[in-house]
């Protein structure tokens, strides 16, 4: 998805240090049940409380991928909006 590249591209470095920490771990356990998104197929979230990140996920079984869909801030539901624009 380019336009999750242009989303992670803006993101601060230490940010994005994080994101990729958090997704090795993903990588041996993808579908987290409590991150789970409803509504949407084998789509998961990653929290970074603390800066108010999220960051969309969705798991690919047939081709053993993890598709980042969307990175963002949680504000105003920011990140959700963005993800229900890539889905409509």
């Amino acid at each position: 998805m380019p336009s999750a590249l242009k989303e992670w591209q803006k993101l601060d470095n230490s940010i994005k240090v994080q994101f990729k920490k958090k997704l090795s771990e993903r990588l041996e356990n993808p579908k987290v049940a409590k991150d789970k998104l409803r509504g949407y197929e084998d789509v998961y979230k990653i929290k970074l409380r603390d800066v108010g990140y999220r960051l969309a996920y969705q798991v690919k079984d047939d081709e053993i991928v993890v598709l980042v869909l969307v990175v963002g801030k949680r504000e105003n539901n920011e990140v959700y909006e963005m993800l229900k624009d890539k889905f409509n």
